[in-house]
């Protein structure tokens, strides 16, 4: 059974989800003078940006030290509504002191290998010899259909094993309709620590069903597949997203 923590609403939700970050911010860069983490799309995590940006958590975290990836992206400009990358830099990274050069984007703009192939390109430059890289910490959504980032049920990308990254075709499903670009389960799995941000009560039959069913089900949900090999996953998520489950898990505290 995954470690599921509940908060009372998608506030409380986002204020424990900024603690996390800077408490996973703090311990990597004692442990190895840096902090590397993926963002998510998504309306849940940009409450979290938002809290980040401002403070105490503005003045807390070392962002100078701080370099951003993201797990998954639409290929549409950085500029467009749809676009991940947009949101994240207009809750925070336009308000954090944050170095440009610190912010390693998907080029959502390009065609969707090339954006691929520049993004793995661009993290096998960050991490050196790292195969698969060992990011710090990953944040990630749950789809309605059980999907993560833009890992899709039934895609070809969640076969990946040599790549970092895959393209996406994604002709039907949650919209938006566009192509994708994402991280591979391979990266994913090699993370320090994944935190699954999930709230509302339209996330509470998949999130139940995700977090039950036996490892591995006959039909098994892609977020079902992220298993870090000596990392931790942890589901936050607000009462009305866990109204389904029938157990109720203590409130977590990171005090």
């Amino acid at each position: 059974m995954p470690e599921i923590v509940e908060t009372p609403d998608a506030e409380s939700l986002a204020e424990f989800a900024a603690r996390a970050f800077l408490h996973a911010a703090q311990a990597a860069m004692q442990n190895h003078g840096r902090f590397s983490v993926v963002l998510s799309g998504g309306s849940t995590p940009q409450k979290m940006y938002i809290r980040l940006s401002q403070p105490p958590y503005l003045e807390q975290v070392d962002w100078n030290r701080v370099f951003f990836f993201w797990g998954d992206e639409r290929c549409v400009p950085p500029d467009h509504a749809e676009s991940n990358f947009g949101a994240a830099r207009k809750a925070l990274l336009d308000v954090a002191p944050i170095p440009r050069a610190n912010i390693h984007r998907i080029p959502g703009e390009l065609a969707p290998e090339l954006s691929a192939g520049l993004y793995e390109q661009d993290l096998r430059d960050f991490f050196g010899g790292q195969d698969p890289p060992h990011l710090d910490l990953i944040l990630l959504g749950l789809g309605e259909d059980g999907h993560t980032a833009s890992l899709f049920p039934g895609s070809p990308a969640l076969h990946e094993v040599e790549h970092w990254t895959a393209a996406v075709m994604h002709a039907d499903g949650p919209p938006p309709l566009v192509p994708r670009v994402t991280l591979t389960l391979p990266v994913l799995n090699a993370a320090h620590e994944i935190i699954f941000l999930v709230s509302g009560e339209n996330k509470a039959s998949i999130l139940a069903r995700v977090v039950s069913l036996p490892s591995p089900p006959g039909d098994i949900y892609p977020a079902q597949l992220v298993r870090p090999v000596s990392g931790r996953v942890t589901w936050l998520a607000d009462r009305a997203a866990l109204a389904v489950w029938k157990k109720t898990p203590a409130e977590g505290n990171l005090e």
